[in-house]
């Protein structure tokens, strides 16, 4: 048995002869009996996509069928006897998109002529086939020489297929992997519709009515709107988190995690890989994050936050970037291990995720950032209950909001400024946060927003306590609501109140700021405080005019 993880390895023959691998073979087996003619996967990125692709590929391949059976001895499909006759019985198309990214349109359409240029080559056996018409064959030349239009290139997927299926006389696998990324990276860089005109015609060539094909698995982490890309497709099934006919085809179970712990000698660390790494749920079933997983294993048992460093992040920091207060209220409520009621839906268009809340919580599941604790649907369609899935996930929310407040030219750490508000250190809250201001916030952003725009700004700050305290913001205390409170989660720590208030001018700041403080005492918001037994609280009344602020204190 290979007990080396198989880190970065997505070949899945590669990874069979040399690392451990999770036998998933059994999704084989029950594909095969009621599969439709095109299946969509959506799940969130490192959770196995490409490897499943890639086990499709060498199951199904007609080439090297017999030096490939080997991969599958003493897996679970080899058991199914049914199974194994269709094993090396296809001609198959394997096309990867995820290197389709680039800054504009115009070199996007250089890229999808590089991207079908290295497709074709291992079928230029092709071109020698006496069933292969002259004019799919001119194509097909036309693309390797870098000569094909946009037209040719729109069509050549559905050329490859008619190709295979000639020459074979038998109908091929596609097989397409992260069909969504060059859309996603389109909308990013402002070219989205260029994108959708490409791949509506693309994907709907390969997939429509078409007789060359035998049946095609296409995988990605969004389900893009059937009316933006797939809206002449009708025999799309669609296998998403809130609706998966196969829920453990995609990350570990908890028998699998539990299975590859004995393997290794590590039964000991289960408790800490379920904390770390559990928590998602697939229509119900509980699901590890895989890419965690093996690397936890990989680096001698050590918990890290192994997902957070596969990429930018981009999609929660853009959310951060365009969030209201009311958003930072919810993710305050996530990272203190709680939950969110919010609407969802499955199936959407790029330019709705910032005009609609329902949009952008979807994103954040479909993505793998939150978890379905709950779904029920009624007549408006699926309300879920959404919780961040486990501690890894809580630190990447953590390290995105820091990072969002953290500036390279700063002299102070996040960490630093929050420690002072806590420990009562109101000169250097007043210097880090007049600091913050200068060089975090533009003068515009400062006067839209007003005070839910300053509340948001120190509430996210207030990210680096969450190990020590529970956050409040927003919540009934005394006779009132303050803004934002942090109550300790252990005995020997202060408590804190921060009211803040918007002056209209820089000359009113002083008093702004004495009229916060005074609302906190009159108000007694230390109610919460002495309920739980919790003896020293500072106050803290923060005005603000654009880029200045004042701040006042009381019990320091």
């Amino acid at each position: 048995m290979h007990t080396h993880m198989p880190i970065g390895i997505d070949n899945y023959g590669n990874a069979k002869e040399n690392y451990y691998v999770v036998d998933k073979t059994k999704f084989i087996s029950t594909f095969l009996k009621n599969h439709a003619q095109v299946t969509l996967f959506t799940r969130p990125r490192r959770f196995g996509k490409t490897m499943m692709l890639s086990m499709l590929r060498f199951f199904f391949d007609v080439v090297d069928a017999e030096r490939n059976r080997h991969l599958f001895n003493g897996t679970t499909v080899a058991d199914d006897a049914e199974a194994m006759k269709q094993q090396g019985t296809y001609p198959v198309l394997f096309l990867k998109l995820r290197d389709w990214k680039y800054a504009d349109w115009a070199t996007m359409q250089a890229g999808i002529a590089t991207g079908m240029q290295e497709a074709l080559q291992p079928y230029a056996f092709l071109l020698d086939s006496a069933r292969v018409s002259d004019v799919d064959k001119a194509n097909f030349r036309a693309i390797q020489a870098r000569q094909a239009d946009i037209t040719v290139l729109m069509g050549s997927v559905a050329m490859l297929l008619r190709m295979l299926h000639a020459h074979y006389g038998r109908l091929p696998v596609l097989l397409l992997d992260e069909y969504d990324l060059p859309v996603q990276y389109a909308w990013e860089h402002g070219y989205y519709e260029q994108a959708i005109g490409f791949f509506r015609v693309f994907l709907t060539a390969a997939l429509k009515s078409n007789d060359d094909l035998a049946f095609a698995v296409l995988t990605g982490v969004l389900r893009i709107a059937k009316e933006s890309i797939f809206s002449d497709l009708n025999n799309v099934k669609v296998d998403s988190l809130l609706h998966a006919q196969y829920p453990e085809a995609f990350g570990f179970t908890p028998a699998e995690v539990r299975h590859m712990a004995e393997d290794l000698g590590c039964e000991d660390k289960l408790p800490e890989i379920q904390h770390w790494y559990d928590g998602y749920r697939f229509s119900g079933c509980a699901m590890y994050n895989p890419w965690s997983v093996i690397n936890y294993f990989d680096n001698d048992c050590q918990p890290r936050t192994y997902w957070v460093n596969t990429s930018g992040n981009a999609i929660l920091g853009e959310m951060l970037r365009y969030s209201r207060s009311q958003v930072l209220d919810k993710l305050e409520i996530l990272l203190q291990g709680g939950s969110i009621e919010t609407r969802v839906r499955e199936g959407f268009i790029y330019s709705e995720i910032y005009k609609q809340e329902s949009a952008l919580y979807t994103m954040l599941v479909t993505t793998g950032y939150l978890t379905i604790k709950r779904v029920h649907e009624d007549e408006l369609g699926m309300q879920a209950e959404l919780m961040l899935p486990n501690r890894e996930l809580r630190s990447l929310f953590r390290i995105e909001i820091l990072e969002r407040y953290r500036g390279g030219d700063m002299d102070m750490e996040t960490e630093d400024l929050m420690r002072a508000f806590v420990s009562g250190d109101v000169e250097t809250v007043r210097t880090g946060l007049a600091q913050y201001l200068e060089l975090l916030t533009s003068s515009f952003d400062a006067a839209r927003g007003k005070e839910a725009f300053y509340h948001g700004l120190i509430l996210g700050l207030t990210a680096t306590l969450v190990e020590d305290y529970h956050i409040r913001s927003n919540r009934e205390s005394g006779y009132g609501r303050y803004d934002i409170a942090a109550f300790p989660r252990r005995a020997g720590l202060n408590g804190m109140i921060i009211e803040c208030k918007v002056a209209e001018c820089e000359e009113a700041l002083a008093d702004k700021a004495q009229e916060a403080l005074q609302q906190i005492a009159v108000r007694d918001y230390d109610a919460e405080f002495r309920a739980q037994g919790i003896g020293k609280v500072f106050h803290y009344g923060i005005a603000f005019c654009g880029k200045k602020v004042q701040i006042a204190s009381q019990g320091i």
